[in-house]
């Protein structure tokens, strides 16, 4: 049996807007977060995140914090791209409540990981459509970036 294997896609600043809340349940909070934009660069696809989509957050108790992402990519050659994704974003406490405050921290400090799925009808990048790709994540307090990279 073959390892798994990567190759990298590109990475991703997403530009959110502040969360709106459904206040907190016995299992946790929902959060929607609006996409505002963006950007992506890589070695076969660059362009823009557009602002549309978003990502409803559910915080369980403890702070891990579950994705679940829809947004539209844009490229510099015009193919609009759908791309979907669940993730993970977790660690101490302590980091939890920093990153909960805006701070900046470094992602070796908490575990923030995606997996992703694309949709395109443009015949230049069909090739995503059978793409699962994961996400190494990085939560800065203008939105998130990723590393993304095909899984082979």
């Amino acid at each position: 049996m073959d390892l798994i294997r990567t190759e990298f896609l590109f990475e991703v600043r997403i530009e959110v807007a502040a969360p709106i809340a459904t206040g907190p349940t016995a299992g946790g909070e929902r959060r929607i977060v609006s996409i505002l934009g963006g950007t992506f660069e890589g070695p076969r696809l660059r362009g823009i995140v557009l602002p549309t989509g978003n990502d409803a957050i559910w915080v369980q108790p403890g702070g891990r914090t579950l994705l679940d992402v829809r947004a539209v990519l844009r490229t510099v050659d015009d193919a609009a791209i759908y791309l979907q994704y669940r993730g993970v974003r977790n660690g101490p406490e302590a980091v939890l409540r920093r990153l909960a405050a805006g701070e900046a921290v470094a992602p070796s400090e908490y575990y923030f990981r995606t997996a992703i799925t694309f949709e395109t009808g443009d015949a230049r990048y069909d090739w995503l459509n059978d793409t699962i790709a994961v996400g190494a994540g990085n939560r800065l307090p203008t939105g998130p970036v990723y590393r993304v990279f095909a899984v082979l």
